[in-house]
């Protein structure tokens, strides 16, 4: 029956492939949500623009503890799973 069953899904097979791209860019979006290097640099560069007077020591604060609150997030991984996410829009996309 696999020749049968082959032939049987084969008008399935564009929906297998698009779940397998979307599989990929949530692992992919999981893994740069993970990173904290990026919020280094951002921290980095807002201590600079708070050095240079390009902001305020208000803006730093704030901004400051968005960052530190996202780099908790990624190196605690207790913020949201992206594929519980991306499933959940599916499913609420679905007819």
């Amino acid at each position: 029956m696999g020749l049968l069953g082959s032939l049987l899904g084969l008008p399935l097979a564009p929906l297998r492939g698009v779940g397998w791209v979307l599989e990929q860019v949530v692992q992919e979006a999981e893994r740069q949500y993970a990173d904290p290097a990026p919020i280094h640099r951002e921290l980095a560069e807002l201590e600079a623009d708070l050095l240079a007077g390009r902001i305020t020591e208000e803006e730093f604060g704030l901004r400051e503890d968005e960052l530190l609150d996202r780099l908790e997030e990624t190196e605690s991984g207790s913020g949201a799973d992206l594929a519980d996410l991306a499933g959940s829009a599916l499913q609420e996309g679905s007819p």
